[in-house]
């Protein structure tokens, strides 16, 4: 259990605030190590020892910007995967304003978006990730075959 907590708490310390773009360095290359030594102590049963664990090199999450099929709005996606974003933060437009206009059914430029919402529809568009909402199945996929803000050929479920 005590490993567990450290592994907890060495993720949220590292994973605080971002780091400033002007000083970072790159991340880890390989596995982490957290831990005190690898070998345990003579004598021990093995309960409470120190023996290090290895922790693959994990970067921290990046909030998306997800579409919400019940709000018709776009909201940050704060934990998601497997096609859904399961819980939603604050109202948000993506970064390329490409956004899906549930009257529509498809994706379009958004030349003004206030809220999650976009106030005024342009051109047709997609995402740059392709990972696209499919309204038959409310979930997000990844778009194998892209035509005119929709998507002719859905793939794999992806993370919104």
């Amino acid at each position: 259990m005590r490993h567990v907590i450290v592994m907890v708490v060495a993720l949220v310390v590292g994973c605080g605030h971002p780091a400033d773009p002007k000083h970072a360095g790159p991340p880890p290359a390989g596995p982490t190590k957290i831990g005190g030594s690898s070998k345990p102590a003579a004598g021990g049963n093995g309960a409470g020892s120190n023996v290090a664990v290895v922790l693959p090199a994990v970067g921290c999450l990046i909030p998306t910007c997800a579409f919400h099929a019940g709000a018709g709005s776009y909201f940050t996606c704060l934990s998601g995967g497997a096609g859904a974003c399961f819980h939603f933060g604050a109202p948000c437009a993506p970064p390329d304003l490409c956004m899906y206009d549930p009257g529509a059914r498809s994706y379009k430029q958004c030349a003004r978006a206030s809220e999650g919402r976009c106030m005024q529809w342009g051109a047709a568009c997609a995402p740059a990730t392709k990972c696209m909402f499919t309204p038959s199945d409310g979930l997000h996929h990844q778009c194998d075959e892209v035509a005119g803000g929709g998507c002719k050929k859905s793939g794999a479920l992806c993370a919104p």
